[in-house]
């Protein structure tokens, strides 16, 4: 039986999931309705890194 966690597991460095979220709203802070989906996902999972004590802050 597989687990349906809401949280997923961070599988990516945080220096990864900040560059990501700096590219996201580089552009003036202006974000696209899908954009906003991918923000709040890579909120989610930069969280989740931070819950499990990754050391790699960027």
């Amino acid at each position: 039986m597989t687990s349906t966690s809401t949280e997923p597991t961070p599988a990516r460095p945080m220096v990864e999931l900040n560059a990501e979220i700096r590219a996201l709203v580089a552009d003036g802070g202006v974000v696209s309705p899908e954009g906003r989906r991918e923000y709040e996902r890579l909120l989610v999972e930069w969280v989740a890194a931070v819950r499990g004590g990754s050391s790699e802050a960027g």
